[in-house]
């Protein structure tokens, strides 16, 4: 019988001898192309390995390194109670943590709070802090500390910048882990308030506030901890170092140090950083902005919330209460020249009482109209109410009495300012404008102290060039709610709507952001009526950052202390890893 079984092959690789036999019988020509297209052979199989490694890597931060920034002023009271000043504000940031804190977008997240709960009706919030939360100093933290801070700032003889936030606040103990704030009514933006510093009250229970020591050497639970304080032989603060704060509950920082160094002024504080004492520093003016800028530091900027603007006083200035004179002076005023000489373009021109970015409803301006149609339309408007050119080149106004008796007015005012530069430019400019339509200005520049008590305070001023901060818009109520147009109120415009009045109330208690959001809308459309001022600039936080640091977000700055808030996300240093071990 046939046997149909092949045989079977076995394949091997050659052996050396057997390869140095074939390459042996290569020809020099057949050697060189052979070895060339091993080395094209090995160098391609590196390079794609390489590009297959690459596309599993992904750079992420990693600790270490340190930065140092410079703060005009000196620390006085480093605590969430009585910080009022940048200095102070700034190291609050840095050291205290509340029970939510404000992220880089500007979102509120928990911070100490596990969680939190809203009743029903919107008058009681109950927070949950989190396990496993401590003070630099090692203590626990519990619901204690936080009633003992928030009672602290009611406390009338204390006189914290914060205690109307929490007047209206009943807070209680429920256990170490929850407290509970009640009010009588919705409080719309109370969240906000809960990023408050959280203090220890074993440090702080035992003295006066004002004279603890914890003042100058603060404990508090944020991403970073003091570690040394440098002063002069006066008593003088020259420098904080603060080093990251192992147990911070939001993860270690990825800086190991930051210091803090403090100077008198804008000057000295260019020059260091200049001559490298620090490699960051903030709230310089827009003309050193550029300055810088032009030497390659790096510059970040945004927004503040800031409406300057000019506000008018019809009680001691009855032309304010003619529209049509105080739309000729909105169009005559060119609000984009003084954003460009005044803040170096560092800032935003604005035609609201509500700060840019804070609601998405505003609109953008039509930058289409020229200055020089705004000026015509001015004097159109002017003209049609019957104000004509003297001879000295000022509007006048001819009117009748019912006895037949002529009274010949000129359309003129003042304008009270502080003596800043930004303010005494901007009033310059003001006054520029408006001559060129014929009005007279008599502008008018005072100290700030002077300001505050002469002129502001017992509302002396025909028209007031003046900033509002607007920290959130509860705010504004208290510069257009017509119970604030009496000192110690804020409402410089002496504004009266009933209508107003009722939406800003309305607002304040409506806890459905669309809602509220609408009501604002309302208010701007009264406002935008009335023309109780007219609304010039909001100025740029102005921020020189390390080229070197990555991280920092400038977007949603309300405050120059929120620079900080996300501080223990920034980092220097970064490493490639595979994607599979980055989380």
């Amino acid at each position: 019988m046939e046997n149909t079984n092949k045989p079977t092959r076995n394949f091997k690789l050659p052996s050396k001898d057997e390869l140095k036999s074939a390459i042996s019988a290569f020809s020099k020509k057949e050697s060189r192309v052979f070895l060339g297209l091993v080395f094209v052979l090995i160098l391609s199989t590196i390079l794609i390995l390489e590009n297959i490694n690459k596309s599993f890597l992904v750079s992420i931060p990693v600790g270490g390194g340190s930065i140092s920034e410079g703060i005009i002023g000196t620390p006085r009271f480093v605590n969430s109670i009585l910080a009022i000043t940048d200095a102070d504000q700034d190291l609050v940031s840095l050291v205290y943590s509340g029970l939510m804190r404000k992220s880089s977008d500007g979102t509120l997240i928990p911070d100490l709070a596990l969680k939190y709960d809203i009743s029903k009706d919107g008058l009681t919030y109950t927070f949950t802090l989190k396990d496993n939360i401590y003070f630099h100093d090692g203590k626990p933290i519990n619901a204690e500390d936080v009633a003992f801070t928030i009672n602290k700032i009611k406390d009338p003889i204390i006189k914290s910048p914060h205690k109307g936030d929490w007047d209206s606040v009943k807070v209680d103990v429920i256990n170490d882990k929850v407290v509970q704030f009640t009010f009588k009514q919705p409080y719309a933006s109370f969240l906000k308030n809960t990023t408050l510093g959280i203090m220890p009250e074993h440090i702080w229970a035992n003295s006066p506030v004002e004279l603890n020591d914890a003042n100058i050497n603060p404990v508090g639970s944020g991403p970073y901890k003091v570690q040394g304080v440098s002063k002069q032989s006066s008593g003088i603060i020259d420098s904080y170092n603060l080093t990251s704060f192992n147990d911070f509950i939001l993860g270690k920082p990825y800086i190991n140090n930051i210091t803090l160094r403090f100077y008198q002024n804008e000057s000295d504080l260019i020059n260091a950083l200049e001559n490298g004492e620090v490699n960051q520093i903030s709230s310089i003016t827009p003309q050193n902005a550029i300055i810088l800028k032009n030497k390659n530091y790096r510059i970040e900027s945004s927004v503040l919330p800031r409406i300057f603007g000019l506000f008018f006083n019809q009680n001691q200035a009855q032309i304010f209460t003619d529209k049509h004179v105080v739309e000729a002076i909105n169009l005559a005023i060119d609000k984009d020249q003084i954003v460009q000489e005044v803040l170096g373009g560092y800032g935003a021109v604005i035609d609201n009482p509500i700060p840019p970015n804070i609601f998405d409803y505003q609109q953008l301006r039509d930058k289409n109209i020229s200055h020089i149609e705004n000026l015509q339309k001015a004097q159109q408007i002017l003209a049609q109410d019957g104000w004509k050119k003297g001879v000295d080149g000022f509007l006048e106004k001819t009117t009748v009495d019912k006895k037949k008796k002529k009274t010949t007015s000129t359309l003129e005012f003042s304008i009270s300012t502080g003596n800043a530069i930004e303010l005494a430019k901007t009033s310059e400019l003001i006054e520029q404008d408006l001559q060129s339509i014929g009005i007279k200005v008599d502008v008018k520049t005072y100290e700030t102290g002077n300001l505050n008590q002469l002129i502001i305070r017992p509302r002396k001023y025909d028209a007031l060039l003046f900033g509002e901060i607007i920290n959130h818009e509860s705010d504004l109520f208290a510069f257009w709610h017509s119970s604030q147009r009496k000192d110690p109120g804020l409402n410089v415009a002496m504004y009266t709507n009933a209508k107003v009045d009722k939406i800003l109330e309305d607002a304040f208690t409506t806890i459905d952001e669309k809602a509220r959001i609408k009501k604002y809308a309302q208010f701007e459309d009264e406002i935008r009526k009335d023309m109780p001022a007219v609304f010039l600039y909001s100025p740029n936080f102005i921020y020189v950052i390390s080229k070197d640091l990555k991280g920092p977000s400038v977007d949603h700055i309300i405050s120059p202390s929120d620079r900080f808030l996300s501080s223990y996300l920034w980092y220097l240093k970064t490493e490639n890893v595979w994607k599979i071990f980055s989380k």
